[in-house]
């Protein structure tokens, strides 16, 4: 099981970060890896939507069909998906800091199959990486 856990403080108002972080179609200001975002479903976001997401993760391009689990606007987002060979959950959540930003914590959790869960602890790190650097690419969106 690979469960990676990132945070990080944004000096927004914690319904604008929530907002923005949860929006599929922002994905593309501060994911660094997602390259493509398509919508399955109409939108607005609710739960059983679903979204592609098209990454580039260790120089693989991955195709990722993610339904969103939960919606809690302004306090937790979840998807998940259960295609390719590494099936995760990914789960935002929310809260005041006391002079009036936010606290994010970006957690993504799955069970590798197949040849992925050999390089399990390869890609803990790499995605603990890509996340923290996610996180602050978000900050400095929100902050600029």
């Amino acid at each position: 099981m690979v469960d990676v856990r990132s945070e990080i403080e944004i000096e927004r108002p914690r319904v604008e970060v929530a907002d923005y972080a949860s929006n599929p179609d922002n994905a593309l200001t501060w994911y660094e890896n997602i390259k493509e975002v398509e919508w399955n479903h109409a939108k607005p976001l609710e739960v059983g939507s679903r979204i592609v997401f098209a990454a580039e993760f260790l120089g693989k391009r991955l195709d990722y069909v993610y339904e969103v689990k939960a919606l809690e606007p302004g306090e937790r987002f979840v998807m998940a998906t259960a295609e390719g060979p590494f099936p995760m959950e990914t789960t935002y959540t929310w809260e005041d800091t006391e002079n009036g930003g936010t606290r994010m914590l970006l957690r993504n959790r799955g069970q590798p199959k197949g040849f992925s869960r050999l390089t399990a602890p390869l890609l803990k790190g790499a995605m603990r990486r890509a996340n923290r650097k996610d996180l602050r690419r978000l900050k400095t969106v929100l902050e600029g």
